[in-house]
């Protein structure tokens, strides 16, 4: 049993986004509606997902458009603010992911309890917000510093919005990753939210880093989850659960506990 099995208590586990409005410092934070809306929005949503059985739930500052590599200390304080107050209401497993800083997500889950953060840990890339360096020696001892040892690691491999610098096969970058950062899962994405991850994709991933938890991090939705669940250890939802299959509107109950029981009887039918 791999340690995301033991959290959540089921194989395969869904982890639901839990989308934040934009906050104090973001271009587009509606000062009219001010916090106590954000909060409310956030307060919403994680019922909704709750309520449809998602098996964990990850906060982020989705709509802190454009992103920034180094977060500024408002954002980390406005969204520890939120899963403060909504902490008493939280049932499940819950991680955290501030776009893109890695080491501001360790310190909010550090903050908040978080169970596990997502985040860019290795890799130099040129992307759509500059070019984007990291430091996994300096953000593991950060880990350490900052008392979050117990926090899981969630590593993107395949970056969004962005393009490694260096001409590498994804395989051997899986495996050095693993070698060098001992990341407790790799996260697969699509090119950009809401695009499906590749099939072909995480089965090389699989074989590449057999004793690693695998997640299909975008674009799982109710037509492709059970070729993505045959492969991944877990998945990362977001956009199939919201009205449209929009990743701006809210969340839909009925749709997540639709989705959900539908993947619930297929992982019966499943060993491990």
């Amino acid at each position: 049993m791999n340690w995301l099995q033991e959290l959540t208590g089921t194989n395969k586990a869904v982890i639901a986004m839990c989308h934040l409005q934009a906050m104090p410092g973001d271009p587009y934070y509606d000062k009219a509606k001010g916090m106590d809306y954000v909060v409310e929005m956030a307060r919403q949503e994680l019922r909704t997902l709750q309520d449809g059985g998602v098996d964990a739930v990850m906060f982020s500052n989705e709509f802190s458009l454009p992103y920034l590599t180094d977060v500024r200390t408002e954002t980390v304080a406005a969204m520890a603010r939120i899963i403060g107050e909504l902490k008493s209401e939280i049932k499940i497993p819950y991680g955290v992911n501030v776009l893109w800083d890695a080491k501001k997500s360790i310190d909010l889950a550090a903050a908040t309890g978080a169970q596990f953060v997502r985040g860019f840990f290795t890799g130099v890339y040129g992307s759509d917000f500059g070019l984007w360096n990291t430091n996994v020696g300096e953000t593991v001892r950060h880990r350490q510093a900052v008392g979050a040892d117990n926090v899981k690691l969630l590593f993107n491999i395949v970056p969004e919005s962005a393009k490694y610098m260096a001409v590498r096969d994804i395989r051997e970058i899986a495996v050095s990753t693993v070698f060098v950062g001992k990341p407790d899962a790799l996260c697969i994405s699509g090119l950009t939210a809401g695009a499906p991850t590749d099939p072909q994709l995480l089965r090389f991933m699989k074989e590449a880093v057999p004793g690693t938890v695998v997640l299909a991090n975008t674009g799982v939705n109710a037509a492709n989850f059970r070729e993505q669940l045959s492969i991944a250890d877990g998945v990362v939802m977001e956009t199939a659960f919201k009205v449209d299959g929009k990743s701006e509107n809210k969340a839909d109950v009925s749709k997540v506990s639709s989705l959900m029981d539908r993947i619930k009887e297929f992982r019966l039918g499943l060993k491990g």
